[in-house]
């Protein structure tokens, strides 16, 4: 599976940015994981293709939303209320098992960097 991340960019604190990440095919959940700088890889969120469950990390929790289009192949993160601690490169990550961490996980995108100024 070949994942293609896209739509990290520059914003302001409070502003917002939209995440894509392109699947080659589909496998049972799509998450996203952030590294900040200097730090390690961490959770953000996990969903199925189906769309019946969503599971996300408690720092990003009614500020961001993943979504899917299953016709594209492609996952959403809709990040809202952006602070600068969610300065980080963020990876989308594909793979067979519903969990947050990093094993969890079978295939990795590129990262797409987020920089968040105050």
């Amino acid at each position: 599976v070949q994942l293609q991340a896209s739509g990290g960019g520059l914003v302001q604190a409070g502003g917002s940015l939209r995440l894509s990440c392109a699947a080659s095919r589909r496998t049972y959940v799509m998450g996203w994981f952030r590294q900040p700088p200097g730090m390690e890889r961490e959770f953000v969120v996990v969903t199925t293709w189906s769309g019946d469950t969503s599971y996300y990390a408690d720092s990003v929790k009614g500020r961001f939303t993943i979504s899917r289009d299953n016709a594209k192949n492609t996952v959403y993160l809709q990040m809202n209320s952006l602070k600068p601690e969610d300065t980080a490169v963020y990876y989308c990550a594909a793979g067979y098992g519903f969990g947050s961490r990093i094993n969890d996980f079978s295939y990795w995108g590129q990262g797409t960097l987020v920089t968040v100024s105050s």
